[in-house]
């Protein structure tokens, strides 16, 4: 068995406004490599981006995209994968793009009375868990990736952001 290997993470960062958390790169680095760890998907040496927009960007990538015009905190874009044999020497595969708005997130964090921190980790835990194939379409599908979520977050010493309301049963 081949020894685990965590996704390659580029982030890009495409707004100004994020220069008021230079720490950004570094939490979606370790949530993403986190979340790989334990929701031991089989991805192999797989890369995915993570774009840092402010809500105008994403505004626009949401109306285009899901038909939806109004800004979001993250949305996600899993790679349509490709069919036949791959060999050793292909490119790693590629899981897709996540993108996260600042102020968006920053005014959520506030409002919830959270450190910024904690809810970045926890939209690039959202956003890399639709990468792999999490859904919450249906409440059980909810409940599922809900409380990988929280184990993911827990390891980051994050405390579970489900835990105010009532999970579905």
């Amino acid at each position: 068995m081949a020894p685990f290997a965590l996704p390659i993470t580029e982030v890009l960062v495409v707004a100004d406004c994020w220069q008021a958390e230079p720490d950004a790169e570094a939490i979606i680095q370790r949530a993403v490599a986190t979340a790989a760890e334990i929701a031991d998907a089989e991805i192999g040496e797989a890369e995915l981006a993570v774009m840092l927009t402010d809500d105008a960007g994403i505004r626009t990538l949401n109306s285009n995209w899901r038909g939806i015009d109004k800004p979001t905190n993250v949305l996600s874009f899993p790679a349509l994968q490709p069919t036949g044999a791959g060999g050793p020497d292909d490119a790693p595969r590629m899981l897709g793009d996540i993108a996260i708005a600042y102020q968006i997130t920053r005014q959520e964090a506030d409002d919830e009375q959270k450190p910024f921190d904690h809810h970045l980790s926890h939209l690039a835990v959202h956003g890399f868990l639709h990468l792999i194939g999490y859904d919450h379409e249906n409440d059980d599908d909810a409940e599922t990736m809900e409380t990988l979520e929280a184990e993911i977050l827990a390891q980051l010493g994050i405390p579970d952001p489900y835990a105010d309301r009532e999970r579905t049963d």
